[in-house]
């Protein structure tokens, strides 16, 4: 682009971020009362709402939220700068208007595939129309084979066995010692979901805790990633992406390594297949694909790294929020610890099944802090929600999961209560049954024709982690008393700073 050109763009995104730097600066001075916080922005021209959107950007999840929880409709229209709007939602009648309803209407659109592309290429969760369909179909297929679920019980049992227990029962022994427990899950999910997805074990979660370059380049390119989705001015990473500088550098040479190895891993296992008579009935999902037909190189590098972002930080996420709320609630635990201790020593996944209370808390805990707190669609067409709200063309329309979660209007006055017998009835005998809850109204795993391939298999992995970690470990915070970690967000959620924890042996307390 020639300099003359590019020149008063520049000046303009300048003088935009010394705009909301004062804005900011003032809004964070000022005291808030309860009323204000929850207020509706106020949109100004040009900029929007964007001011307020600054001022609250740290907690924009929660600062959401509490507005919806404010108005009768669970739904407003956000004003974005430069006169796009973004419509905000905890309806389930609104979710399932755009998750099935009107489907056709509601797709990932420009702005998302614009901001995830680099990363996630052309795979299932950037495209829409027939692309998306068709990936759609060939993943089910995989997704329902009893052979790959056999791949993923044996692939989780080995990293549960040979690597996650040994690192606790090492910590369990040295009282002094202080793990970052969602590091450790992170690390976990990420070997596991490698090898289920690709057949490469990245050797991430290792007693040393190395810093390997696929994990890291994967950790920066999904966080650089979001923030070009939640970015207040989107023109600025545009323009920063166009000079190759700052964070796009970084987005860059991350993109670079993480699918450059992934090239490099795709060229290695078509040579292995093709000096294969047979494949194998337990392999990795790149291996089927290929073994499919599927052998154009970057369809497959994008579809299966699509499935990491999916399988690795979604399940981390999950488990870190149950073991923080499992240690609030003994009561909690104590029943989980008596269904665990039920089951054979090692518990099988048949028996899994059957850890209805631990199902039931785990559903809970992503009620609370789901593991992706928001979910965003683009309209193709002009279109009038259930609640009479009426959306235009390109218009942003985002079901807010997190709120809806902490809805009075669904979940009843004891919302904030962790009680997962919300979830549960018991018969005459007492033993429980699990009671699902409507998916619109908890589209923790979305809904409709796009609802979570991956869904059974992730509470499958959860519940063989929780039953193998609290048979023999007890997590406790290392915490100051009374601390509330603070839930946060990328593209899926974290608990800030992580989470501190000591090890226990439970036969030796």
């Amino acid at each position: 682009m020639e300099l003359e050109t590019l020149l008063p763009w520049l000046l303009f995104s300048a003088t935009l971020v010394w705009f909301f730097f004062l804005a900011t600066k003032t809004l964070v001075k000022s005291p808030k009362t309860p009323s204000s916080s929850t207020a509706i922005p106020k949109a100004y021209p040009i900029f929007g709402s964007a001011f307020a959107l600054s001022a609250n950007f740290n907690r924009r999840v929660q600062w959401i939220s509490d507005i919806l929880q404010t108005i009768p409709s669970s739904t407003f229209v956000f004003h974005r700068s430069f006169g796009s709007c973004q419509v905000f939602t905890a309806d389930p009648a609104v979710v399932q208007h755009i998750l099935k309803t009107n489907f056709p209407c509601y797709g990932k659109g420009l702005m998302f595939y614009q901001s995830i592309n680099d990363l996630l290429g052309d795979g299932i969760f950037t495209v829409d129309g027939e692309a998306w369909k068709f990936q759609r179909q060939i993943s089910s297929h995989e997704f329902n084979t009893k052979s790959l679920r056999k791949f993923v019980e044996t692939v989780v049992d080995v990293e549960l066995s040979n690597r996650l227990l040994p690192i606790l029962s090492e910590a369990s022994i040295n009282q002094t010692t202080v793990l970052d427990f969602q590091d450790i899950l992170q690390r976990f999910t990420f070997d596991n979901i490698c090898m289920i997805a690709f057949g490469y074990d990245p050797e991430y979660l290792l007693p040393s805790f190395p810093e390997t370059p696929f994990a890291t380049a994967f950790d920066e390119g999904t966080r650089l990633s979001s923030q070009r989705l939640t970015a207040v001015t989107p023109l600025i990473w545009k323009v920063k992406k166009i000079l190759n500088i700052g964070t796009e550098r970084r987005l860059k040479e991350a993109v670079a390594e993480v699918r450059g190895l992934a090239r490099k891993i795709v060229r290695a296992k078509k040579k292995e297949l093709e000096e294969k008579a047979v494949l194998l009935e337990s392999v990795d999902l790149l291996s089927r694909f290929l073994s499919s037909g599927h052998s154009d190189e970057s369809f497959v590098i994008d579809i299966v790294i699509s499935f990491i972002i999916a399988g690795r930080d979604t399940t981390s996420a999950a488990l870190t929020w149950f073991f923080w709320l499992l240690s609030k609630h003994s009561h909690v635990e104590n029943e989980i610890l008596k269904e665990v201790n039920e089951k054979s020593e090692t518990v099988s996944y048949d028996e899994v099944k059957d850890m209805v209370y631990t199902h039931a808390a785990l559903c809970e805990s992503m009620r609370l802090y789901p593991p992706l707190p928001v979910d965003t669609k683009e309209a193709a067409y002009d279109d009038v929600l259930p609640n009479g709200t009426v959306i235009k063309k390109g218009w942003r329309v985002t079901y807010h999961v997190y709120a809806m979660g902490r809805s009075e209007k669904i979940w009843g006055p004891d919302w904030a209560e962790f009680r997962p017998e919300r979830w549960l009835r018991a018969d005459v005998d007492g033993k429980w049954s699990f009671v699902g809850m409507d998916h619109y109204s908890y589209p923790v795993f979305q809904a409709g024709p796009r609802v979570c391939l991956g869904k059974e298999m992730a509470f499958l992995q959860m519940k063989r982690v929780v039953a193998g970690i609290m048979r023999e470990f007890r997590v406790v915070p290392a915490m100051a008393e009374g601390f509330e970690p603070e839930y946060t967000a990328y593209i899926t959620s974290l608990m800030k700073g992580g989470f501190p924890v000591k090890i226990e042996n439970r036969n030796n307390t």
